[in-house]
């Protein structure tokens, strides 16, 4: 049976450049690849993809297009003459196989690379807690965290002491294998060993075939001023130890405050209650309030209410990304007399009876309360 002609094959002109004949053969091969065509008509999708890679293994080289357009399938037919045609696939075919297959298995093999397997250590986490002043001012502390030193009775082999270590024969120490698959072959780690290219026959008891033995070991961290809770110090490298050489993880000290007994934080401020008497919040004057720095002075006018919120610019805290400090808000908290005498509670009586005198101008907002009751009930 006579060959078809490898232009008519690809479907492109014998002009056809070369990358209009490479784009023809990529949508074919695709399309009559024996991995996409199951059952009845994978005999002949088969067939026609072998036609297909042989015509792009012509018209791709150079060398054997010219021949085949001089001489026809004469002129790459290895068994009529020696030319071109013997030289099997070529590097255009190569080229465009790769094209094709090459993103389905390229990244695995980036990935694995050639060598023995080797994985980063895990990360590890320490919660650290602190007070609201220490991280206003940061601190400079000491932890004792998880480490790993060789073994000593196997140093470091992971067998057990009288034993060695033996290449693995699955491998050969490479911690990698290949798995071919038709026209595939792809590359991964090592069933037997797990990538690391040995197996010991005899695990040594006290590491347990690990190499190393877990201890401690003390860790100089600095608090930077203006932490705040939730936040993590990342101490590189003081994580757990990588396996077959990897890299070790990193230690993230997480920042837990202690709750204040006066303070709350928010962000860059500060927030306290201030306790006033009723004397005081009627008749005004002078309070010492609380800051991280020492005492400051409010003065309350006459009259203030509960809830009154007064600010101190800057006496919060300085946050690790702020260029200014917080401020510290004091909201007031008017405390109601108790425990009264007789004689006080004849006071208040009669204070009550001259405030109720007066009218509204002594309550404005329980006037404003009481009208709003009516208009709601009506």
């Amino acid at each position: 049976m006579a060959k078809r002609d490898f232009y008519e094959i690809l479907g492109v002109p014998k002009t056809a450049p070369d990358e209009e004949i490479k784009k023809s053969y990529r949508k074919l091969a695709m399309k009559f690849h024996p991995d996409r065509n199951q059952g009845d008509k994978s005999a002949e999708a088969e067939a026609k993809f072998k036609e297909v890679k042989e015509a792009y293994e012509m018209l791709s080289d150079p060398e054997k297009r010219s021949a085949y357009d001089q001489f026809g399938h004469a002129g790459v037919d290895p068994n009529m003459r020696g030319g071109p045609g013997a030289q099997g696939f070529g590097g255009g075919f190569s080229e465009a196989f790769g094209d094709i297959f090459g993103d389905i298995f390229g990244q695995a093999r980036r990935q694995q690379g050639g060598g023995r397997q080797v994985y980063r250590g895990n990360d590890l986490s320490y919660a650290m807690e602190i007070s609201l002043e220490e991280a206003a001012q940061g601190k400079e502390t000491q932890i004792k965290i998880p480490s790993w030193n060789a073994c000593d009775p196997c140093q470091g082999s992971g067998a057990k002491p009288g034993t060695s270590v033996k290449t693995c024969t699955s491998c050969m120490g490479s911690g990698s294998v290949q798995m071919r698959q038709g026209f595939f072959s792809v590359q991964q780690t090592c069933p037997q060993c797990r990538g690391s290219g040995r197996i010991i026959p005899e695990i040594c008891p006290t590491c347990h075939g690990q190499g190393k033995t877990k201890t401690q070991k003390t860790l100089e961290v600095k608090i930077p001023s203006g932490i705040d809770d939730g936040m993590r110090i990342r101490s590189t490298g003081n994580g757990e130890p990588g396996t077959n050489g990897g890299p070790a993880g990193d230690l993230f000290i997480e920042i837990r405050l202690k709750k204040h007994d006066i303070f709350e934080r928010e962000g860059d401020d500060l927030h306290c209650a201030i306790p006033i008497s009723f004397t005081t919040a009627s008749l005004g004057g002078e309070i010492s309030v609380p800051t991280l720095e020492g005492k400051a002075a409010i003065d309350f006018p006459e009259g203030t209410q509960s809830g009154k919120q007064f600010r101190l610019r800057g006496k919060g805290i300085k946050g690790v990304r702020s260029s200014f400090p917080g401020d510290l808000y004091c909201h007031i908290n008017i405390e109601t007399p108790v425990k009264l005498s007789e004689h006080q509670r004849k006071l208040m009586r009669e204070l009550d009876e001259s405030l109720k005198k007066g009218g509204a101008k002594h309550s404005p907002n329980e006037e404003g309360w009481t009208d709003k009751l009516k208009g709601f009930f009506k």
